[in-house]
């Protein structure tokens, strides 16, 4: 039987040590599609990479059957994309836009080598919304007549797997990547074209939309609200497992997430319920606390225009809960603590583009920020930042 083959642009760190070890794993070959020439070329050298679970049960997963493409290499990517069994992407959303040139030309020659053979591709990116946005990139760059939406499944995913970067990692192979036990990847049921195929620790959901926000509510809010709490209120800590360790920031974060909890509820009635969704909350602190992980208050809380947007993990549920009527100051809490946040690296260095940020709020004020990033109302922003400052937060 002929092995089946997955196209996967993008071989960063969730590529490689999920979605790639998953499909791998289940008798897939994996081609991945990269700029990286160091990686490219390590891939095609090695032909597998180890992936290192750091977790309370420590194992080595060996990656085998895989290959690497130089993504600037068109002619190549649209090969592999005209004979992939399944596509995948995880690039980033401001990755996106740059493979939609080749991806779309490997589908228009697809077409032309298979004429009505249709494709998925798994968006494994942590964006709410993703299929909508690649499919009119998409649909922008491809001719009138090819038939996308008849043509092209697009996934979205779930992406709970925590990856962070290993400082006291011994194994200097460039493909070598470290990643906690959690293995479970979420997708659409209703985005597939063809079958769904059988995939290790794969499980398609039909309310996606409602598990994506889950993500977003909860993983990555609790992310936001553990970095931004530890760095205010214990700036000498460096790792989360660290920060939660003290009582007082655990119980907040805690609770914050309990209010985004409680918005979720509101924007999908009926999915979750209180009990699933507190029981999935104690599971995330958990796993937050893995020592073994190493994961660090820099790396959950950097990247302030990204993280404080309007469309991102602390302005949905705050403002989910204030347009529903619902408690909202744990999440303005962390809003505030957020403007705060000025992390650094291993090195000592900050995330260049907050230095931007702390830049443009000094030189604008709380209420420009607040405007032109979080995206408020000019009403709204005014009404957050007296009660921000009815509780000496920013100070």
């Amino acid at each position: 039987m002929e092995t089946k083959k997955l196209v996967l642009f993008g071989a960063g760190k969730i590529g490689r040590s999920f979605i790639g070890q998953l499909f791998s794993r289940s008798g897939y070959e994996v081609v991945f599609v990269d700029i990286n020439p160091g990686l490219i070329e390590a891939l095609n050298q090695e032909r597998s990479y180890k992936v290192f679970v750091r977790d309370t049960h420590p194992e080595t997963i060996v990656v085998n059957n895989v290959r690497g493409v130089q993504g600037r290499d068109i002619e190549k990517v649209v090969a592999e994309v005209v004979s992939a069994d399944i596509l995948a992407v995880s690039v980033g959303k401001n990755g996106l836009r740059g493979i939609v040139p080749s991806l779309s030309l490997g589908l228009l020659e697809r077409e032309k080598a298979n004429p009505g053979r249709m494709v998925d591709i798994i968006l494994a990116e942590n964006m709410r919304n993703a299929a909508q946005f690649l499919f009119e990139e998409l649909k922008h760059a491809l001719p009138d007549h090819y038939p996308l939406a008849r043509r092209v499944g697009l996934v979205e995913t779930s992406i709970g797997k925590m990856v962070p970067l290993i400082h006291d990692q011994h194994d200097d192979d460039l493909l070598s990547v470290y990643a906690e036990a959690y293995n479970t990847l979420i997708v659409d049921k209703k985005g597939f074209k063809n079958p769904i195929p059988s995939v290790l620790g794969m499980e398609a959901k039909e309310n996606m939309s409602a598990w994506v926000d889950r993500k977003l509510f909860i993983h990555n809010f609790g992310h936001a609200a553990v970095g931004y709490m530890g760095y205010v209120y214990q700036p000498t800590l460096f790792f989360l497992w660290e920060v939660l360790e003290d009582d007082n920031i655990r119980l907040s974060v805690r609770e914050a997430m309990r209010q985004s909890a409680a918005a979720l509820q509101r924007e999908h009635p009926g999915v979750f319920s209180k009990e699933a969704l507190q029981e999935h909350i104690d599971d995330l602190l958990r796993r937050f606390s893995n020592r073994s992980l190493g994961d660090t208050v820099f790396r959950v809380g950097c990247d302030l225009y990204r993280k404080l947007s309007s469309d991102d993990r602390v302005v949905v549920p705050l403002m989910s809960a204030y347009n529903n009527g619902l408690p909202y100051e744990r999440l303005l809490d962390v809003l505030a603590l957020g403007l705060r946040f000025k992390a650094a690296d291993v090195d000592g260095a900050m995330y260049p583009r907050d230095v931007e940020f702390h830049k443009e709020l000094n030189e604008h004020g709380t209420l420009h920020v607040f405007e032109s990033v979080c995206g408020f109302t000019p009403e709204v922003a005014r009404l957050f930042l007296n009660q921000i400052n009815e509780r000496t937060l920013l100070q």
